[in-house]
């Protein structure tokens, strides 16, 4: 079996600081698997920073994050380690797994399959219960106690719905064009009935505009950017308004800005990093 502590696979200096990319065995998933993390510069050899963990989209790895969303210079500044997974899991040659492009490899939608040919499909606690354990066991520099958590489409899924389910280990979410309500949406229907089968009452588990109603008690204000340019808010995948509503009756504080001109790309969330890094280091560094 495959070493489960990471291996540094590649280093580069950046902003004073370091993005370095391991791989480990993943126990959970059933694979190998490869993460990211920028290590912002230190000002002493014992300073522990606080983490952001960010959940990539479809067709995503956990390269493209790291080398387009220049997220690295406000990270240093406020000195906050980024931690970027990968988005499923990968060479496990499952039947039909890269048939296309918005489910299996690539679109793991951050949830725990129950449906049998896809039980290695367990994002869900790799990001919530064997991420954060493997970072605590092998990086003394990380403080996992002070974490927060933000993503991109399938990953802003992934993040609000983490956040929500788990109040208690993370201090603030923070999301790109998410797809808030994807028991609503094309890209949702398609996954959650390959992964999680036909109950819908299952469905509503990851699902951000179900959850609100549930898990309310959100301190720090959910910030969510959405391009109003974005084709796939206009395809009806991302529905906003709906968590909106759904915000207002649950009484949790969230500031949805409408982005005008803005599509779903890298160059959007370049555009506004910087707000979502400066939102959590508000809540990670008190």
């Amino acid at each position: 079996m495959e070493n489960k502590k990471p291996t540094e696979i590649s280093s580069s200096k950046m902003f004073e600081g370091f993005n370095k990319r391991y791989k480990h065995y993943s126990p959970t998933l059933g694979c190998s698997m490869n993460f990211h993390i920028y290590f912002p510069p230190s000002s002493s050899p014992d300073q522990k920073f606080p983490v952001l963990y960010w959940l990539s989209g479809l067709t995503c790895t956990d390269e493209n994050f790291i080398a387009k969303s220049g997220a690295q210079r406000v990270a240093s500044t406020e000195g906050i380690a980024l931690i970027v997974p990968d988005t499923s899991p990968r060479g496990l040659n499952v039947e039909g797994e890269s048939d296309s492009w918005d489910f299996g490899v690539g679109a793991g939608f951050y949830l725990n399959a129950t449906v049998e040919k896809w039980k290695n499909w367990q994002m869900y606690d790799y990001v919530v219960k064997e991420l954060p354990q493997l970072l605590s066991e092998n990086f003394p520099q990380l403080d996992t106690s002070r974490a927060s958590i933000t993503g991109h489409s399938m990953g802003g899924h992934g993040a609000l719905t983490i956040y929500l389910k788990n109040l208690d280990k993370y201090k603030s979410v923070s999301a790109f064009s998410p797809i808030v309500n994807p028991i609503n949406c094309p890209w949702g229907q398609k996954a959650f009935t390959n992964y999680l089968g036909d109950d819908k009452t299952a469905w509503e588990e990851y699902d951000a505009t179900c959850l609100i109603a549930k898990y309310n008690d959100v301190a720090a204000t959910i910030l969510i950017d959405q391009g109003d340019d974005d084709k796939f808010l206009h395809e009806n995948q991302l529905l906003p308004s709906k968590f909106d509503e759904a915000c207002r009756a649950a009484k949790a504080p969230l500031l949805l800005r409408m982005q005008p001109g803005y599509d779903h790309s890298y160059f959007f969330i370049a555009s506004f990093i910087d707000d979502h890094i400066r939102h959590h280091a508000q809540a990670l560094n008190p």
